[in-house]
């Protein structure tokens, strides 16, 4: 008893409000004001580099879509084993859950480039002005994965840790109560993410190149991801049967654009300014 007064408590339900066949979840409503949100920050980014805030509202055309396909897509592929035997309309309903978040942001990003290319805009720059806000959005939809309980870690007997109902529990686990809230350590940790990059835009902002704070977004969010992965212990695409493929690709991501980041600074160049 002690235990579960002590540990986070799960909603009874994923659905915020229901009205016939109509019914609003909670992860459908993070991710809204993940994008909200996100939209504002890089309204507020753009026109701190020189650009009109209202390019942020202007590009969700183009960068919302295509990162919805690409992030339901990722998980599709990476986790096509639970929809195998079910495929429709099971591999569109990301009402369920289900959005691979480095799908989303390669869907994103080619959107972006379109965007861009009409606009006659620099896509490294503003990739720099939306990077922040992105990872702040993820911060916030991360809490439609505890609505969802779901993509949670090991068993913990830590204050902080969250009560799984039986029947989310994967198998194997069934004796097991309550678990690492590992929805929560990401959203601390995209936040935190979120800060750091606000602030090397502005402290160093006549050394960065355009793409540098978007490079430091990817970085910093796969190797938190890394660690978080490494808790899991939900369903997940195995490569040689035995490592977790996303913490494969975090592990890349992270050290490869770390080091693509270093390697631009390698040597001493004039920085481009203003809006092109």
């Amino acid at each position: 008893m002690p235990l579960l007064l002590a540990s986070l408590p799960s909603p009874p339900s994923p659905i915020m409000f229901e009205a016939g066949p109509f019914a609003l979840r909670y992860y459908g409503l993070c991710i809204a004001l993940g994008i909200v949100v996100a939209t504002w920050l890089s309204g507020r980014e753009l026109v701190r580099k020189g650009y009109e805030g209202e390019l942020a509202l202007d590009s969700l055309f183009f960068i919302i879509p295509p990162g919805f396909i690409g992030a339901r897509a990722y998980h599709v592929i990476t986790d096509y084993d639970l929809y195998a035997g079910d495929p429709w309309p099971g591999v569109i309903a990301v009402w369920n859950g289900g959005l691979g978040i480095y799908g989303g942001v390669i869907g994103g990003f080619i959107g972006l480039l379109v965007f861009c290319r009409i606009r006659g805009i620099s896509p490294l720059a503003f990739a720099d002005a939306v990077a922040p806000g992105l990872v702040l959005a993820q911060a916030i939809g991360r809490w439609g994965n505890y609505f969802n309980q779901e993509l949670f870690g090991r068993p913990s007997s830590l204050p902080w840790a969250i009560r799984i109902s039986p029947e989310n529990r994967p198998d194997g686990f069934a004796d097991a109560s309550t678990f690492h809230p590992t929805f929560l350590y990401e959203s601390i940790w995209n936040a935190l993410v979120c800060l750091v990059l606000l602030w090397v835009a502005r402290r160093f902002a006549g050394w960065l190149k355009d793409g540098d704070v978007f490079l430091l977004y990817v970085s910093l969010y796969s190797t938190g991801r890394f660690f978080m992965e490494l808790l899991r212990i939900d369903p997940a695409f195995l490569i040689g049967g035995a490592i977790r493929g996303n913490l494969l690709v975090a592990t890349v991501l992270a050290l490869g654009f770390a080091m693509v980041l270093m390697l631009r600074h390698s040597r001493p160049s004039r920085k481009r300014s203003g809006p092109s």
